[in-house]
């Protein structure tokens, strides 16, 4: 399933990747640190959402409580949670 979600109050503006079961491939940032964002997203590629989670959950940026890294485990999250309810539904 793919996936796109805006992120808040980070450099980059929208994170899509696909997601199968709980197995995260192909995430691309839009915007931000290009190389950074790059490099997170090969390292991430076929990780499971808890994986993730642990990880990148928490990190941040200077003072703005989150960071691009963060926003990927949050939308990782949701995604997750929404294959799940389509699941149930």
């Amino acid at each position: 399933m793919k996936f796109e979600y805006k992120t808040q109050n980070t450099c980059s503006q929208i994170i899509t990747f696909d997601i199968d079961g709980d197995v995260v491939t192909n995430v691309q940032f839009y915007g931000g640190c290009n190389g950074n964002l790059k490099a997170i997203s090969k390292l991430v590629d076929g990780m499971t959402v808890d994986e993730i989670q642990n990880k990148l959950g928490g990190v941040q940026c200077g003072r703005r409580g989150t960071s691009c890294s963060d926003q990927l485990a949050r939308a990782v999250l949701a995604a997750k949670a929404k294959a799940d309810e389509a699941k149930e539904g």
